[in-house]
């Protein structure tokens, strides 16, 4: 064959590759005044909206028309524009997409109403990460815990929420279930997958997230507000017959989604990237790394032109802030933030029971479980925040932004070996945390790296028990990176002393909890040491 027809053929092949599963997408983005969701006469399309398949972009003409060639396996949806929002689906989700119909021409019409803007213009997310269900069981300990207290007081009058993957336990028949949970709250719902949200017995990792992608529609998307756009990217690949089964990164589709889609983003607002897995390295030394370092990379080169950027990412039931600098491939002026948010299920609904059935769930680092609420001003500052499921009422050892351990008594004059804790939940190795003895002088704490106590304290009453105190017993205490420690003195008169805690939040300043111990006085009753 002459070398000109080889390449002709060449060509020929790779062309048709390229155009090979391809499906003719067109539709309209309109304004559905009368909100039925249906095109009629004289709505106005809406221009400048993006649509996509998670690799491909088109973008709506004045008449609010789109067209393109789409992948035929993937959801088609709508980059909800800023000022407007989606009618909700029959399961209450947002209508953002179009399940994949192989073959053909495809219409999918997208309807978008008007939103008013609040005042100040700022925007509240309630962020879930892991509610992780695995029976019926947990979805109502999902419900009782997490979602009534929150709708009830009207889901703190949020805005948008998210969820960071493991909506479930490897049980994606809960969906339906978890998804009537969550819709009470009557907020526009994002989800992102994790590991366990992947079909069962996968062979690649292109065809795992089948039923996910059924009841969520793509697993890469994006979603912007006034204050701030969110990035949601399915950041697990799997890898079947592999150890470990999955590892953190990215798909070269997402890479062609975001080279053309970044470039499009105002600069004046943040950018909010939602994954499961942590970006940053969690493995054990020895141990395989939990995130493609190229991958990384690569995404911190896509993303560093972008002047406001927060990272939150799940998957770990427990909770700390990362700061990614040059060690991790982050080129930035600032460090980049990436709060690793810990679990609405806790340490996997497990724990006591309290007076209400509800299993303890506290996390492996003392953490309770609870979600988180970002804040998001009008100029693209933001606040983050923690917000325990559940605490004992009137007690101020416990509160919103941290819990106290303390021994009830020592003996007066003994060696101060013994300590208060304080467990400051969204603290950093910068947090100011000071104690004080009843109204005496302010002292520095000691931040170290140790188990929490309360838990430890948990772990013997578990090991003591004679019968399973709940379905599953709590967590082994590991070491807390946000733990402090002050020394509780002994010299002071007999009887009860207050101590008090303040910790400085970043975001909302001065925070406090309190506890007491007791000195008691007890008469010498040893002997003279024993000879050697």
């Amino acid at each position: 064959m002459p070398q000109s027809l080889r390449v002709f053929c060449m060509l020929c092949l790779l062309a048709a590759a390229g155009t090979a599963g391809a499906a003719r997408w067109e539709g309209r983005v309109f304004h559905d005044m009368d909100g039925n969701g249906v095109a009629d006469p004289g709505e106005p399309g809406v221009a400048g909206v993006v649509v996509s398949d998670g690799r491909t972009l088109a973008r709506t003409g004045a008449d609010g028309r789109y067209r393109f060639d789409a992948r035929d396996d993937a959801p088609v949806f709508v980059v909800k524009p800023a000022g407007w929002h989606l009618p909700a689906r029959a399961d209450g989700l947002p209508a953002t997409w179009h399940a994949p119909r192989a073959g053909g021409r495809e219409d999918g019409d997208f309807a978008l109403q008007r939103r008013s803007m609040r005042r100040d213009g700022a925007l509240s997310v309630l962020v879930f990460a892991d509610p992780q269900v695995k029976s019926l069981a947990d979805v109502d300990y999902y419900a009782r815990d997490i979602v009534d207290p929150l709708a009830a007081a009207g889901g703190r009058e949020a805005d948008l929420g998210i969820s960071l993957g493991d909506i479930v336990d490897d049980v994606a028949a809960l969906y339906p279930d978890v998804n009537a949970v969550t819709t009470r709250l009557r907020v526009p719902w994002l989800h992102v997958p994790g590991n366990h949200d992947v079909d069962p017995g996968v062979r690649d990792d292109d065809a795992s997230l089948a039923a996910f992608r059924a009841s969520y529609g793509p697993d890469t998307f994006a979603w912007e507000e006034d204050a701030a756009t969110f990035l949601m990217l399915d950041d697990v690949v799997m890898q079947p017959g592999g150890r470990p089964a999955y590892v953190g990164g990215l798909r070269e589709d997402q890479f062609a989604f975001l080279e053309a889609w970044l470039p499009t983003l105002p600069k004046d607002r943040l950018l909010v990237l939602g994954v499961h897995i942590p970006l940053f390295d969690t493995a054990a030394p020895g141990r395989p790394a939990t995130f493609r370092a190229a991958d990384r990379e690569r995404l911190f080169a896509l993303l560093a032109d972008v002047p406001k950027l927060l990272v939150l990412s799940g998957h770990r039931h427990t909770q700390r802030h990362y700061r990614h600098g040059p060690a991790d491939g982050w080129r930035g002026d600032e460090p980049l933030h990436e709060f690793n948010v810990g679990a609405a299920s806790g340490a996997f609904w497990s724990g006591a029971p309290d007076a209400e059935g509800i299993p303890d769930a506290t996390m492996a680092d003392g953490t309770p479980n609870g979600h988180a609420l970002l804040e998001v001003d009008a100029d693209g500052r933001y606040r983050l925040s923690w917000h325990p499921a559940r605490r004992p009422q009137g007690d101020p050892a416990r509160t919103d932004a941290m819990h106290l351990h303390a021994p009830r008594v020592l003996r007066r004059g003994a060696y101060p070996a013994w300590a208060v804790y304080a467990n400051v939940y969204m603290g950093e190795a910068d947090t100011r945390v000071e104690y004080r003895i009843g109204d005496g002088e302010w002292t520095a704490m000691q931040r170290v790296e140790r188990p929490d106590p309360w838990l430890a304290a948990e772990n013997a009453r578990d090991d003591a028990a004679v019968a399973l105190r709940g379905y599953d017993r709590s967590p082994e205490a590991e070491p807390s990176l946000h733990l402090w420690r002050g020394a509780l003195p002994t010299d002071r008169d007999a009887g009860e002393h207050a101590v008090e805690v303040r910790a400085f939040d970043r975001w909302h300043g001065e925070q406090r909890a309190g506890t007491r111990y007791r000195l008691q006085d007890r008469e010498e009753t040893r002997g003279p040491a024993p000879h050697p």
